[in-house]
């Protein structure tokens, strides 16, 4: 299992200070105002950052960092992904779990068919997909009760029910 989970994107900086935007890869871009630290994993390496600042303008985060007071200190990290420790993740609800935890998994039919390995989850506006990827091709499986019937991150394996035209789209 996962031990660090992205949080967000630092996608650009904001004036020449040492500010950066974020882009939120969470489903509670609040969650920023309650972190104390970050690590920021770049090509370099990691880098743990303690939170300065934090606030929101349009769709991004506008962070500082302590120790980070110029342009030239952040710049080179573009691109890089900001994670916290599991232990700081969002608790989940009964039944849910964490997409980094999901990627991998053995995903087979209640008919014991073997579909493939989950590979990638797209989160829409009503329900999240799965996407099962075995021999080059995609099996897009809505994530409703009515299709996955078992789920088990720590066996890696899921159980799912294909609804008729699924395997046609």
């Amino acid at each position: 299992m996962e031990q660090f989970f992205q949080v967000g994107i630092y996608t650009n900086t904001h004036g020449v200070r040492g500010e950066v935007k974020v882009f939120p890869t969470t489903d509670d871009p609040e969650r920023f105002r309650k972190l104390k630290h970050v690590i920021l994993r770049t090509k370099q390496g990691d880098l743990d950052l303690k939170v300065a600042s934090v606030r929101f303008a349009k769709q991004m985060v506008l962070m500082k960092f302590a120790g980070i007071d110029n342009i030239n200190d952040i710049e080179r990290y573009k691109g890089s992904g900001l994670y916290v420790p599991r232990e700081e993740a969002i608790p989940l609800k009964e039944g849910e779990h964490y997409i980094a935890d999901m990627i991998g998994i053995q995903v087979s039919s209640d008919e014991g068919e073997d579909l493939g390995t989950l590979t990638e989850v797209i989160q829409t506006g009503a329900n999240d997909v799965y996407v099962v990827s075995r021999d080059g091709r995609e099996l897009l499986i809505p994530a409703i009760r009515e299709c996955i019937l078992h789920v088990d991150v720590e066996q890696e394996k899921m159980m799912v029910h294909l609804l008729d035209g699924l395997r046609d789209l």
